[in-house]
């Protein structure tokens, strides 16, 4: 039993210890603020086209 314990200490010591997974941790971040920027971005763009096409059909109402 205690070989067990000691055992899985030195597994879960080990893994406290180790950058294995750092990295793959900063590239997710990394890509989820370029897409929460991207959708930022294309919501502001999608509001603007709507206004020239609203501005658009409205040029083309008054012909």
């Amino acid at each position: 039993m205690g070989n067990t314990l000691l055992n899985l200490y030195v597994r879960l010591a080990g893994l406290a210890n180790s950058e294995e997974g750092q990295d793959m941790v900063e590239y997710a971040l990394l890509v989820s603020l370029i897409a929460l920027v991207c959708m930022s971005s294309i919501n502001g763009l999608a509001t603007a086209v709507k206004n020239a096409f609203g501005e658009i059909s409205t040029s083309l109402g008054a012909v």
